[in-house]
């Protein structure tokens, strides 16, 4: 059977194209053997199951793997620590009543903990249990557990992490696991501030033995030529394998569904649609383009999980507003409790000691979403989408004209609001007016490293044809100055001679209107509000 790319559920090298875990779960192993207990902590279809899966056969030889997914269990089992030992017992009983290496005395125990009714049973039977099963067995053992987000609301958990936590601190003592492995969304070592409302217990929880776990998840590029080049045997598409792997790491960082569903819609989705009627059509810079229209206009799980969470914490989506529209340089401050639940969702990440968005996917989903709860009352997402014929030439999207149209209206509708006014919100308008016209045939991104108070390059790719145009606050005319020589050295970058400034001027003797400036080899088209 032919080998797909892979976006529901676990990855298996007999099906699927991915990337070698080998080295990762090396490194994972290296832990273990040295002892430590510790969680594997990131955000949704991260590729946590897929690495857990491929971990239990990596430790088969050296190991006794006791692998269970915590949403096997339901919540009313987390009620209380009778129906949880019950619950636990099923699980691990089902895991083990058929392996040879598991005593006799030990599935009997199990079994008996499963089946009791009693509502004396209770956790410090099971880790008795435990103690004697590690202290018989020929090998040492290791408990995996998955998706321990389906237990953080409930005691019964904190109280069974507690005795994880003195089973490991006696270890010298007791016989006891030689790893514990918990994987999850959630860190459990916060987790009883979803139970306990006082600050005391806020960041108290048992889980406070846990390494530090640093193995990075997420794909390299050369991750993504490897899993391509693979595919490149099988089809023969001509691709610029080199390329087209920095392109998918360029937009999604690594980020392992976003990884696969662009090559997923590269491989099935574009194919035989109008000027993709082959796979080597597909494997194109264009192709691409098109792909990541797909995904970024695709309401997926991972995506409604995300916008999910602004719901969840508004403050949260108050700080991602105001890092993507106004430019606000937010420090990186893994203490602060808002950057940490940005990070653990997968919203942002540390660049340098700056919080920035995670990757240019989710920069856009968020962008597209913030945008779209603000055009129905916004009279400039009403010009761009009234005017947006103008704008678009035998396919080709005229940059000046939209500068130019941009311009004029927003001079109309706010040309004497005060200068808070265009510092804050000026570039959110240009986007609100750039959406419609766009939207459905091209993308636009900010590049981070530009996102600041005083500028920022919005990128646009339409059909295959890519514009910069750096949008900024005016600070006088030296700093002016350097933002032309900062814009021609950025096309450089990406290999451009023409490039678009737009201005927001405070000063009222300013010239409102468009103008060409030739700077060096380079075309650059400024305008000015």
């Amino acid at each position: 059977m032919a080998k797909k790319f892979n976006i529901n559920g676990v990855c298996s090298p007999d099906g699927h194209y991915m990337v070698a875990l080998g080295s990762r779960l090396a490194e994972i192993k290296k832990m273990i053997d040295a002892g430590d207990y510790f969680t594997i902590n990131r955000a949704r279809q991260y590729g946590k199951t897929t690495i857990l899966k491929a971990l239990v056969e990596f430790l088969r030889e050296d190991y006794i793997v006791v692998s269970l997914d915590f949403q096997n269990i339901e919540s009313a089992e987390f009620s209380s620590g009778n129906f949880f030992v019950h619950a636990l017992a099923r699980e691990i009983s089902r895991k083990i009543k058929r392996r040879k290496d598991v005593p006799e005395g030990i599935n009997k125990k199990m079994m008996e903990l499963s089946e009791s009714r009693s509502e004396n049973l209770r956790l410090a039977e099971m880790f008795d249990c435990f103690s004697e099963w590690c202290g018989q067995s020929e090998k040492p053992i290791v408990l995996l557990i998955d998706e321990i987000d389906t237990a953080t609301n409930n005691q019964v958990f904190l109280d069974f992490l507690a005795q994880l936590r003195a089973a490991y601190l006696d270890r010298r003592e007791m016989p006891t696991f030689q790893s514990v492995i918990l994987a999850g969304v959630c860190d459990v070592r916060h987790i009883k501030q979803k139970i306990r409302p006082d600050e005391e217990h806020k960041v108290n929880s048992p889980w406070n033995i846990a390494a530090k776990f640093r193995v990075g998840m997420s794909f390299t590029v050369e991750d993504i030529t490897e899993m391509l080049e693979e595919y490149e045997k099988d089809y023969q598409t001509g691709m610029d394998i080199e390329k087209m792997s920095e392109w998918i790491y360029d937009y999604t960082s690594g980020y392992p569904y976003l990884v696969s569903s662009l090559c997923k819609n590269l491989d099935e989705e574009i194919i035989g649609t109008e000027g993709y009627p082959d796979l080597n059509s597909v494997w194109t810079k264009k192709g691409f383009l098109e792909a990541i229209k797909l995904l970024v206009n695709d309401n997926n799980a991972l995506f409604q999980s995300l916008t999910g969470k602004l719901t969840d914490y508004p403050m949260l989506r108050t700080v991602l507003y105001e890092l993507l529209f106004t430019g606000k340089q937010i420090p990186y401050v893994p203490q602060n409790r808002y950057i940490e639940v940005a990070e653990m969702f997968g919203f942002i990440k540390n660049d340098g000691g700056t919080a920035v968005i995670a990757n240019r996917i989710f920069e856009t989903v968020l962008y597209n979403l913030f945008i779209s709860e603000e055009f129905t009352a916004s009279e400039m997402y009403d010009a761009g989408a009234k005017e947006r014929n103008q704008f678009i030439v035998n396919g080709h999207l005229n940059v000046r004209r939209v500068l130019e149209k941009f311009v004029e209206t927003f001079d109309d509708l706010y040309g004497d609001r005060d200068e808070t006014f265009l510092e804050d919100a000026g570039r959110r308008y240009f986007m609100l007016f750039l959406k419609p016209i766009i939207n459905g045939v091209g993308n636009s991104y900010v590049e981070p490293e530009t996102r600041n108070r005083e500028r920022m390059d919005l990128v646009i790719d339409y059909c295959g044809e890519r514009s910069v145009i750096e949008m900024k606050v005016w600070r006088g005319n030296a700093y002016h100055e350097r933002g032309e020589e900062q814009l021609s050295a950025y096309l450089d970058h990406f290999h451009l001679k023409k490039g678009y400034m737009l201005s927001f001027n405070f000063n009222r003797k300013k010239e409102i209107g468009v103008k060409e400036i030739v700077l060096g080899d380079k075309l650059l088209i400024e305008a000015t509000v």
